[in-house]
């Protein structure tokens, strides 16, 4: 007899989404309301498939009624977390780097061309830090940089295993200048293939690990130079913001910077080290004494 196929027209029951919202709150700090229940329904619904279950009902009590959580738990945030990325997406922030935090992190460094480290700390697919490794190579073609490494991080393991691959659609790149296409992106060689790959060169500045934002320490250096947490804090509570943006600050070194997404803010975080220098940009100052963020 051949196996049963899921049913997918059936949803879940109102205490396993429930019982789901809660752990990914408490887990990943992401609220996940009744609006977005649809949303998180049809996700779920690859992980029904891959289990071999019967549906979306069978999936929640193999949750939490069948001891399945603790395994699921890696693939349960793969699905519900938002993964929103683009090649230069708001490009002001890039341009900040190039032209303002590349040159004032140069003056720290009394005028030599600085080594820098830069974080993209919910890096999604890559593209931020691919982006950033772009610029900032430009900029050690030209002698304006030294070395740069970077570093992307994320709670999700399956878009940080496309991030290490490297490979996009070719639609995907359209946002990048065509001369860094022609000096940083290689076209597949089956003419079939319409992707393009990270050359090599950027590919072994970058660095990708898991992270979750919510983790009580960050096990990542401490005097990075330019940090970006871009349209995840919108995510958070209040609370849980004013922690995140804390911990990040802890990793800056003195006059390094802080890019927030153009929709977040700092305005309440609290976090005293952190100065505003342009939109959504910000600057840490010197550690305040006696106090410490993990």
């Amino acid at each position: 007899m051949a196996p049963s196929q899921p049913e997918l027209h059936d949803h879940l029951a109102d205490k396993h989404f429930n019982a789901i919202a809660k752990v990914i709150e408490s887990r990943v700090g992401i609220k996940l309301p009744q609006t977005k229940r649809t949303m998180v329904e049809g996700r779920l619904r690859k992980r029904v498939r891959a289990l071999g279950l019967t549906g979306l009902r069978a999936y929640g009590a193999h949750l939490f009624e069948r001891d399945g959580l603790d395994d699921e738990l890696v693939h349960l945030i793969d699905c519900v977390t938002t993964n929103k990325t683009d090649f230069f997406r708001e490009p002001s922030h890039f341009e900040f780097l190039r032209d303002v935090a590349v040159p004032q992190l140069t003056l720290r460094h009394g005028g030599r061309a600085p080594n820098l480290k830069v974080w993209s700390a919910a890096s999604s697919t890559g593209a931020e830090a691919y982006t950033a490794a772009m610029v900032l190579q430009d900029l050690v073609a030209t002698g304006k940089v030294g070395r740069f490494a970077i570093l992307g991080t994320d709670i999700s393991t399956e878009v940080l295993k496309e991030a290490r691959s490297a490979i996009y659609p070719r639609a995907f790149v359209a946002p990048v200048p065509s001369p860094m296409q022609q000096r940083y992106l290689m076209r597949s060689k089956d003419p079939r293939e319409d992707v393009v790959r990270v050359a090599p060169e950027l590919r072994r500045q970058v660095n990708f690990e898991r992270l979750n934002l919510m983790d009580e320490s960050y096990p990542f250096d401490r005097d990075v130079d330019v940090i970006f947490c871009r349209n995840v804090l919108i995510y958070f509570d209040r609370p849980t913001q004013q922690a995140v943006l804390s911990r990040l600050a802890a990793h800056l070194r003195p006059g390094g910077y802080l890019m927030l997404g153009h929709s977040e803010s700092m305005a309440g975080a609290g976090v005293d080290r952190l100065r505003s220098v342009a939109p959504t940009v910000y600057q840490a100052g010197a550690a305040v004494s006696g106090r410490s963020a993990a």
